[in-house]
């Protein structure tokens, strides 16, 4: 697999413009025009511009004497409807089998290659800038690196949410530090093998957790941790967040469980009541607008919770997220129990959300304050 060649993507955002470094979350707003510029200076061959020489050495410390903008630069078009982020879930499958897990059945499942290639195009001409690989784990997927390094080399700026069990092999380090992540998020489910063991079922989870998350901290990739509290290792819950302090800067706590997303009701029984706390209230959000959520089999839907009318990208093209805005002001509007509800203004949890809790069968008190 051939390095890539590019150092910097430029690339419209919404109502920006942005300069942005593969591997690296800052980036640097320039104007439309100078935008157009580096379509234009990148199409002729000509050199980077002096002012984004300077942009770039104060920015990232990187040197661009001399490169031809049309090889240091890859230019972005703008995007059609204004999504700019994406999570796609490469396969439903994973090696670790945890009780609070919300996509239920894991079956080891996701798009051929050629397909996944087509997938791949679709967000890139949809104007996909950030994009989320997940799963199940999506390490283990078999197409894995080839989905990665095209995400990468089409110009996205690539997250990879992972157990971190696979993170400590060659193959797989070679991948990450040669096309850098901007980040490389893992859970913290315990802070001893026994717990850590216990929690996702699996013997030697927590061992091969620790050794990649050491093999990735000794690669610089930047570590983000997501402390996951349950009732089956909340007693350890200050020695994982000690765990995590040591290993990352960014640091996430989650003690609220949903359901899963098929509507079932088991995760939600590994929710330790002492550490549920109250939420800010849900003032709305963009998802359908600027970002969706891709399946491991193309179909595209407003987000990962809310996945009704879902789109077939493979066959509609980029053109069927026309149609993803109108779906997600449908799934947002409040229905039958809330339409009339006088806490709405202080209801901590999205029409969605709320949908799956019904589903579920969950008691109120998971989710409203009528309760």
């Amino acid at each position: 697999m051939l390095a890539p060649t590019h150092d910097l993507i430029v690339s419209p955002f919404l109502d920006e413009h942005l300069v942005l470094r593969p591997g690296d979350s800052r980036g640097v707003k320039v104007r439309a025009h100078h935008y157009l510029e580096l379509r234009q200076v990148a199409t002729a061959g000509a050199p980077v511009p002096e002012w984004l020489r300077k942009a770039a050495r104060q920015r990232w410390g990187l040197d661009l004497d001399g490169r031809p903008a049309g090889e240091a630069l890859l230019i972005r078009d703008p995007a059609p409807y204004g999504h700019g982020r994406a999570s796609y879930e490469l396969n439903n499958g994973c090696n670790w089998a945890c009780d609070h897990c919300v996509y239920g059945a894991k079956r080891h499942e996701g798009l051929a290659w050629a397909a996944r290639e087509k997938l791949l195009h679709i967000l890139r001409d949809a104007g996909i800038v950030w994009v989320e690989l997940g799963g199940g784990e999506c390490t283990i997927d078999q197409h894995f690196p080839e989905t990665y390094a095209l995400a990468y080399d089409l110009g996205m700026m690539v997250e990879v949410l992972t157990n971190g069990s696979t993170l400590f092999r060659p193959h797989m380090l070679d991948l990450l530090t040669t096309r850098r992540p901007y980040r490389l998020t893992l859970s913290v489910y315990g802070a001893t093998e026994r717990t850590f063991d216990g929690f996702t079922n699996r013997r030697g989870a927590f061992k091969k957790f620790m050794r990649g998350l050491a093999a990735a901290r000794e690669a610089k990739l930047p570590l983000s941790l997501s402390v996951v509290i349950t009732r089956e290792n909340a007693h350890e819950a200050p020695a994982m967040r000690d765990l995590a302090a040591r290993f990352a800067s960014r640091v996430r706590e989650y003690s609220h469980m949903s359901p899963s997303f098929a509507g079932d009701s088991e995760p939600l029984a590994q929710q330790a009541p002492e550490y549920l706390h109250n939420r800010t209230p849900f003032t709305g959000c963009d998802a359908g607008h600027t970002s969706l959520n891709v399946s491991a089999f193309d179909m595209a839907s407003v987000c990962k919770v809310s996945r009704d009318h879902p789109i077939p990208l493979l066959k509609e093209g980029v053109a069927g997220l026309s149609r993803l805005g109108d779906i997600a002001d449908r799934a947002l509007q409040r229905h039958s129990g809330c339409s009339g509800c006088t806490l709405q203004k202080t209801c901590t949890t999205c029409m969605p959300l709320v949908t799956l809790y019904r589903k579920a069968g969950s008691s109120l008190d998971r989710y409203c304050q009528h309760a």
